[in-house]
């Protein structure tokens, strides 16, 4: 870990910096755990159709049982853990719901950017564990119906009791680099004239700098340092599960193949054309807003010259 891998203060990760004690001890005691979500202390976090329930000054809408009930009368509670003394739960409400009285069920992507940062990582947990449990009723052993224990950390099989658990798909996005160029690449259902870092599920048997070197050469056709990656910052990113890990990659050739199956295309761009991309100024080029971790490798990048 080096000194790059700091965060400003005032410039936090967007759905990093979970302030919540997950309460891995709690989590072993069922009969201590299964009276919370109905204690006075409780406060549930709801989704609708994966949006989360936000007020209207744009923070997540905490909500008392009773009334997170009256919203979602069926739906599972996932224990996210303590807020100093709250404890803190997801709840999948109706996919129909829009308005309530509490606030509005909004697009994840555009209520993350006026919330506050601290909660954005409280989301990012609750949405993943939302997803998750959606897709995971029956067990991939024995095809059963899976039932939630500790508090939703995991899904056991009714039939087998095999054991399930909320899975994490780690990400490398990564910056190549030669000298005071970078290399950027757009899909072609990206907005006209955005580009951003390449990125690429890490496989099984695969560390992440053989993961960030296998995706450059298949995607743009260059090959890397191997010796000089260095990992930055991660990002968790919950579209649904995944953990995006930040990389700087110098590269050893710059010519460029690009498979066109997986871009459109592919350019090295210079340092003061990322700087006007970041000020909105560049007259054909935009980077991804900030809430991505593209948009703050780039910001890191431009600032170590």
């Amino acid at each position: 870990m080096n000194d790059r891998a700091r965060l400003p203060a005032d410039k936090p990760m967007i759905f990093a910096g979970n302030p919540l004690d997950r309460g891995d001890a709690l989590r072993r005691d069922e009969t201590a755990l299964a009276q919370l979500p109905d204690s006075p202390s409780a406060r549930y976090i709801l989704f609708s159709s994966r949006r989360p329930l936000v007020t209207s000054t744009g923070a997540l809408a905490w909500l008392e049982r009773d009334a997170a009930r009256a919203l979602a009368p069926d739906g599972e509670a996932y224990f996210l853990g303590h807020w100093g003394e709250f404890a803190c739960f997801a709840l999948a409400a109706p996919d129909e719901l829009d308005s309530v009285e509490a606030g509005q069920f909004t697009d994840t992507r555009q209520a993350v950017m006026v919330m506050p940062p601290s909660e954005s990582g409280v989301l990012a947990q609750g949405l993943a564990l939302v997803n998750w449990h959606a897709s995971h009723p029956y067990c991939s052993r024995c095809g059963g119906k899976t039932r939630i224990a500790a508090g939703g950390a995991k899904r056991i099989c009714t039939q087998c009791e095999a054991e399930h658990f909320p899975r994490v798909d780690p990400v490398v996005i990564m910056l190549a680099t030669d000298g005071d160029h970078c290399l950027l690449g757009r899909q072609a259902s990206w907005p006209v004239g955005m580009w951003s870092a390449l990125a690429g599920f890490v496989e099984p048997g695969e560390t992440l700098e053989e993961a960030c070197a296998r995706e450059l050469h298949e995607e743009a056709g260059v090959k890397v340092d191997m010796a000089g990656i260095q990992y930055v910052f991660g990002q968790p990113w919950p579209f649904p599960s995944s953990l995006m890990i930040g990389l700087t990659a110098p590269v050893t050739n710059t010519a460029l193949t690009v498979d066109t199956h997986e871009l459109e295309a592919a350019r090295w761009f210079s340092r003061q054309e990322i700087r006007s991309m970041m000020e909105g100024t560049h007259a054909e080029a935009s980077i991804p807003p900030r809430l991505a971790i593209a948009s703050r490798l780039l910001e890191d990048w431009i600032n170590q010259d």
